[in-house]
């Protein structure tokens, strides 16, 4: 399903490129040209980058990487920049950071006049996909971090009624042999009552 988000995303991008904000009369469908449509032609290396990144072995997924990164060190245009940025953005490979993806994209687009239309809009569509897998993670690692907190709050409600009633036990066994202690020591006395009083019976 990966493998044809980016180029679903390049007829998304297109559309908003050619897009005015007017109610166009209905047409004919055309054929689809094989080559590109040349608004795409400045992110094409970077769609088939995306395309190729989750699914390639990890030496080539390496080396895709590197040479998004490196060229973005050593050349740092806004095409090389959103670039790499995209490869940060990419899921599936070593090099994956949507924490960093986040970042670069945002500073690429607080100057958004430096992007052209269609990379400005791909830049916009990627940071969105990458801010909700962030909420996502950090929903997830809520819950992950939370069930052991919640098991160890139920341990300890557990423990402590164990303990009340043990204690509860041990004071009912006390309040028992006190009770047993006392009832011998009055059949004690009414023994020797009335071994006195059988005994004065006799001249």
């Amino acid at each position: 399903m990966r493998r044809e988000v980016p180029w679903a995303l390049a007829a998304l991008l297109l559309a908003g490129c050619n897009s005015t904000g007017r109610h166009a009369e209905p047409k004919a469908p055309v054929a689809v040209p094989d080559r590109p449509h040349p608004d795409l032609d400045a992110i094409t290396g970077a769609l088939e980058m995306m395309e190729i990144l989750p699914e390639g072995d990890p030496a080539r997924q390496a080396e895709l990487f590197e040479s998004a990164r490196t060229a973005a060190e050593v050349t740092p245009t806004t095409s090389n920049k959103l670039r790499y940025a995209l490869a940060l953005a990419t899921p599936g490979h070593a090099g994956s950071d949507a924490v960093a993806a986040q970042r670069q994209l945002s500073e690429l687009l607080a100057s958004p006049e430096t992007l052209l239309p269609v990379e400005r809009l791909l830049a916009v569509v990627e940071l969105k996909d990458v801010d909700q897998r962030l909420v996502l993670q950090a929903e997830n690692k809520q819950l992950r971090d939370e069930a052991p907190r919640e098991t160890r709050d139920k341990l300890q409600v557990i423990n402590r009624r164990m303990a009340a009633e043990s204690d509860e036990n041990v004071r009912l066994r006390k309040a028992l042999e006190e009770a047993q202690a006392k009832l011998e020591a009055v059949t004690h006395i009414e023994r020797s009552i009335n071994d006195r009083g059988t005994n004065g019976s006799h001249p």
